[in-house]
C-alpha cells in the first residue's frame, strides 16, 4: 500500500546527501539538482486561511544537512489515505522519488529468495517499456480513427457517396473510370447536397442549396460537440497542452487525463475538425495520447502508487502525440523534452522514443490518408535554395513573430474577457455563434471552404505538370517540347492572380477567427491554424518573387544563379518556411519546431532557412513578451507554474517575502513535547493552514520539524480508534524520547513519525533570486526562514508567484488559481 511506502522507516531517514545519492532506476536528483516544478494551489494556505480539515496535504523533506533521525515510535499500522493527492494539489516529488526508492530495493533484495520473486523484479524492469508500448499502440490507433473520420465527415457537409457511405470524396471516386484530369473530383458516384435534394448540380439554386446544407453541418458537429463536451467531460475542451504543462510539473486535475475524457475528447475532436471552425486537431492529439498513457499506468503498480513515476510516462505519451500528429517521432520527443515536460531523465528519453516510434508505424500501418504517409501534407521538394533567399525567408519570421505577439495578446484579452463578463457562462451559444460566422464566411472562398491541412497541403505543393490548382495556372512555353520535373518559372495566368486575391481574404479571415476560436469549449488545437496562415503568406510572398524573378532575371540578385528558363524559386518551399515561422511565433518553440517541419518535408536540406525563419520569429516574439500561447494560458487560468524560462532580476531579501508580516498575527506553530491532543485539535479547528512548524519551545523558538495538518488529524484520528488510553489532556510528543510525566497522567501520544524532520530552510538575508531557484530547482512546496536558528516565518510556492507578480505590476489576486 502507498501509506506503508509512505511510513516506511527508509523515507524518514533521508538527509538531503541521501536524498541526492537515488539508487533506483531513474534518478531523482544529481549534485547540480534537476530541474523540476511542484505546483499546488493549497501550499499558501499554511498561512492563508482557506484550506479545510479534509483536504489532503503532502509532506516536504528538505535540504537539512544535519538531519539523519532515526524515527520511533511508529504508527502500528499504515494510516489509509496518506500518499494520495486531492484534486488541485501538487504532488511531493522528493516523497514520490524516496518511495519509488524504497520499493526498488526492496524488489532487488528480494530477488534472489525464489524464482517467482526474480519474476516479479522482471516485470517491475520492464513495466516502463510496456506501459508506453501500449501508450504508443493506443495513441496510432486513435489517431489513425481520428484523421479518418474527421475526413469523412469534413466531406460530409459538400455531399455524400452513395455506392458506399463510408467513403469520403477521394476515396469515392477512387474506382471511378468517368473521371477527367481537369476534374478529377467528379465522378457519378459522389452526390452534392443540391444534386440529391433538388436535382440540380449547377447554377444559383444549386450554389445556395450547397451553401445551406454546409453551414447546416457545420453548425450540427459544433453543437454535438459542445454538448457532449460540456454534459459528459467539461476537460475535453480547449487545447489541453497548458494544463498537460500543469500536470507534468507536479499539479493534480482530477479527471483531466481519466477515461470519459478520452473518449470524448476523441469524439468531440472529431466534430470540431469536421465543422470548419479554425482549429487543429494536432495539439489536442497530445492530450489524447496523454490520457492513453495514464490510463495505462493504472495496469502497473510501480506507476500507479507513484505519481512522480506517471508523469515519466505522461513525458512518453505526449512525445507520443506530436509523433502521431505530425508524422514526426524524433520532433515528438523534442517537444515533449522542449516544451511540456519539466523532469526528463535520460530512461524518460529512450522511452519517449519508443513510444513516439510505436504510434508512428501503428498509424502508418492504418495509413489513414492513403498515401503511404503519416500526414496529409507529407511533400518534397527538388530545387536548392539559393543565399539570396534567406532575406524573404527571414522577412517570413518577422511576420512569424509580430503574429504570434498579436495572436497572444488578442487571444489572452478575449480569453479574459470572457472570464470576466456575461458571455462566458453561455459556452453552448459562444460556439454557435463562432461556427455560423465561420461557415457563412468560409463558404464563398474556396481556400477557407477546404479542411485546413488539405489547405496546407496545397499551399506547400510545388506546381507540377499534372497539378490542377489555380495556384498552378502559370502560361506555359509553347516551345517546350516535353513534361520535366522540374518546370521553369513562367510568367502568371489569371488564374494565380486570383487566387493570391483569394488567399489575401483567407489570410484576414484565418486571423481573425483563430483569435475568437482557440479557446472556445470544444477541442481546438493551435498548430494547423497557426501553420496555415504563415503557409498562406509563404505561398503570398513566394510567388511575388517568383515572378520578381521571371520580369526581372537581369537583376543582380539573380543574375548569379537564376538563369532565364530555369527552375529558380520554389513557392511551396515559402509556404513551409512561413508556416513554421508563424507556428514558432505562437509557441515559441525552436528545435522541436524544425525537426517537426523538416520531418514533414523529408528534406535535410532546407533545415538552414527553417532555423533562419524560426530564430527571426522567436527573437521578434520574444521582444513584445517572453510568453509563449501555452504559457500566458497558465498565467490566464492561475495555475501555481514557476516556469524556468522566466528570470528573477530583483534584489529583495527572504525577509521581505516571508509571512507573517509586521501586521499578521504570530505564527501558528507546535511544540515538542509540552502541547496536549486538545490543544493540537483546537488549533487545527481555529486556524486552515495547511502545516505547522515544531519549535522546541515557545521561549527558544529552535525548529524540530515539521508537520502537516492532514498527517495530524489522521494520527489522532487513529489513535483515538486503536490505541487506549489517548485522550483530549494527553501529552502530544514529537521529541524522540518522551519526557517523564507524573503517574496519573493519561497515555501520552508519540508523533514523531509523522513529523518532517528536515524541513528546507533558508535565513532572513538569503536573497530570493536564490530562493526562487531553490524553488525551481529543487520543487519545494514550502521553506522555513530563520535567524540564527531561531523560526522567525516561512515562505511557501503562492508567495513566491504573488511576489513576482507584484514586482512585474501585476495584481497578484488575478493570477492564482480559484
Amino acid at each position: 500500500m502507498e501509506s506503508e511506502q509512505l511510513f516506511h522507516r527508509g523515507y524518514y531517514r533521508n538527509s538531503y546527501n541521501s536524498i541526492t545519492s537515488a539508487s533506483s532506476d531513474e534518478e531523482l536528483l544529481d549534485g547540480a539538482g534537476v530541474i523540476m516544478d511542484f505546483q499546488t494551489s493549497e501550499d499558501d494556505n499554511l498561512l492563508d486561511g482557506d484550506a479545510s480539515i479534509g483536504t489532503h496535504y503532502t509532506m516536504t523533506n528538505g535540504g537539512s544537512i544535519n538531519s539523519s533521525t532515526h524515527l520511533l515510535d511508529l504508527l502500528d499500522e499504515p494510516i489509509p489515505g496518506v500518499g494520495t493527492y486531492d484534486d488541485f494539489h501538487t504532488i511531493d516529488w522528493v516523497r514520490e522519488k524516496c518511495k519509488d526508492r524504497e520499493r526498488h530495493r526492496r524488489i532487488n533484495s528480494k530477488k534472489k529468495e525464489s524464482a517467482w520473486e526474480m519474476t516479479k523484479s522482471l516485470y517491475d524492469a520492464w513495466s516502463g517499456w510496456l506501459v508506453v508500448t501500449l501508450t504508443g499502440l493506443a495513441s496510432g490507433a486513435l489517431a489513425g480513427l481520428i484523421d479518418i473520420a474527421a475526413d469523412w465527415m469534413t466531406d460530409l457537409k459538400e455531399g455524400i457517396c452513395l455506392s458506399a457511405l463510408w467513403f469520403n470524396h477521394e476515396q469515392c471516386c477512387w474506382g471511378s473510370n468517368e473521371t477527367t484530369f481537369e476534374e478529377r473530383d467528379k465522378c457519378p458516384q459522389w452526390k452534392t447536397w443540391a444534386e440529391l435534394i433538388i436535382g440540380q448540380a449547377e447554377g444559383p439554386g444549386s450554389y445556395i442549396m450547397n451553401y445551406i446544407m454546409y453551414i447546416f453541418w457545420a453548425l450540427s458537429f459544433a453543437f454535438l460537440a459542445v454538448c457532449l463536451v460540456k454534459v459528459f467531460a467539461p476537460y475535453a475542451c480547449g487545447s489541453g497542452i497548458p494544463e498537460i504543462k500543469t500536470i507534468l510539473s507536479g499539479f493534480i486535475i482530477r479527471g483531466y487525463l481519466g477515461k470519459w475524457t478520452l473518449m470524448i475528447k476523441t469524439i468531440t475532436l472529431v466534430l470540431a475538425v469536421a465543422s470548419g471552425l479554425s482549429l487543429g486537431k494536432e495539439g489536442p492529439l497530445v492530450h489524447v495520447a496523454c490520457c492513453c498513457g495514464n490510463i495505462f499506468s493504472y495496469l502497473f503498480p510501480k506507476y500507479s502508487t507513484n505519481e512522480a513515476k506517471k508523469r515519466e510516462v505522461l513525458s512518453a505519451a505526449s512525445a507520443a502525440g506530436v509523433s502521431v500528429a505530425f508524422g514526426a517521432p524524433i520532433g515528438g520527443v523534442l517537444f515533449s523534452l522542449e516544451e511540456v515536460s519539466y523532469y526528463f531523465p535520460l530512461k524518460t528519453l529512450w522511452r519517449s522514443f519508443f513510444a513516439a516510434l510505436v504510434a508512428a508505424f501503428v498509424l502508418r500501418s492504418i495509413n489513414p490518408f492513403g498515401n503511404s504517409r503519416l500526414v496529409l501534407f507529407y511533400v518534397e521538394y527538388h530545387t536548392p535554395w539559393y543565399l539570396f533567399e534567406l532575406l524573404p525567408f527571414i522577412l517570413l519570421g518577422v511576420f512569424g513573430g509580430l503574429w504570434g505577439a498579436f495572436f497572444i495578446r488578442a487571444n489572452i484579452a478575449w480569453c479574459r474577457r470572457r472570464k470576466s463578463t456575461k458571455f462566458g457562462k453561455y459556452p453552448v451559444l459562444e460556439v454557435i455563434i463562432v461556427a455560423a460566422i465561420t461557415a457563412v464566411i468560409a463558404f464563398p472562398n474556396p481556400y477557407t471552404r477546404l479542411n485546413t491541412s488539405e489547405l496546407i497541403k496545397e499551399l506547400f505543393t510545388d506546381c507540377g505538370p499534372l497539378e490542377s490548382s489555380s495556384l498552378c495556372d502559370y502560361r506555359n512555353d509553347m516551345n517546350a517540347s516535353k513534361i520535366v520535373d522540374d518546370i521553369p518559372d513562367r510568367p502568371a495566368g489569371t488564374g494565380v492572380y486570383s487566387a493570391i486575391w483569394q488567399l489575401c481574404l483567407a489570410l484576414i479571415f484565418k486571423i481573425i477567427m483563430t483569435v475568437f476560436t482557440f479557446g472556445i469549449k470544444v477541442p481546438s488545437g493551435l498548430f494547423i491554424p497557426s501553420m496555415a496562415i504563415g503557409a498562406i503568406a509563404g505561398r503570398i510572398v513566394g510567388i511575388a518573387v517568383e515572378q520578381l524573378a521571371y520580369y526581372h532575371h537581369d537583376w543582380f540578385i539573380f543574375k548569379e544563379w537564376c538563369e532565364v528558363g530555369a527552375d529558380c524559386i520554389t513557392p511551396g518551399l515559402y509556404a513551409m518556411v512561413g508556416a513554421a515561422a508563424c507556428l514558432g511565433g505562437v509557441t515559441r518553440m525552436t528545435v522541436s519546431l524544425v525537426v517537426i517541419v523538416f520531418e514533414l518535408t523529408g528534406g535535410l536540406e532546407y533545415i538552414v532557412p527553417l532555423m533562419a525563419a524560426v530564430m527571426t520569429s522567436k527573437w521578434v516574439g520574444d521582444a513584445f513578451g517572453r510568453e509563449g500561447i501555452y504559457e500566458a494560458h497558465i498565467r490566464l487560468n492561475g495555475y501555481p507554474f514557476l516556469d524556468a524560462k522566466e528570470e528573477f532580476t530583483h534584489t529583495t531579501l527572504a525577509a521581505d517575502v516571508m509571512r507573517p508580516r509586521r501586521s499578521d498575527p504570530p505564527l501558528a506553530v507546535l511544540t515538542q513535547d509540552n502541547m496536549t491532543v486538545e490543544d493540537i485539535e483546537n488549533l487545527i479547528n481555529e486556524t486552515s493552514y495547511n502545516g505547522f512548524p515544531v519549535i522546541m519551545s515557545k521561549e527558544s523558538q529552535r525548529l524540530v520539524g515539521f508537520a502537516l495538518r492532514r498527517d495530524l488529524t489522521i494520527a489522532i484520528e487513529s489513535a483515538r480508534k486503536k490505541q487506549e488510553g489517548i485522550v483530549g489532556s494527553s501529552r502530544v510528543c514529537f521529541a524522540q524520547h518522551t519526557p517523564s510525566l507524573p503517574a496519573e497522567s493519561p497515555r501520552p501520544l508519540k508523533l514523531r513519525s509523522i513529523l518532517d524532520m528536515s524541513p528546507f530552510t533558508v535565513t532572513d538575508h538569503t536573497p530570493m533570486e536564490i530562493v526562487v531557484d531553490i524553488f525551481r530547482k529543487l520543487g519545494l512546496r514550502q521553506c522555513l526562514v530563520t535567524h540564527n536558528g531561531r523560526l522567525l516565518g516561512i515562505i511557501t510556492k503562492k508567495d513566491i508567484l504573488r511576489h513576482m507578480a507584484q514586482t512585474a505590476n501585476q495584481d497578484p489576486a488575478s493570477i492564482m488559481f480559484n
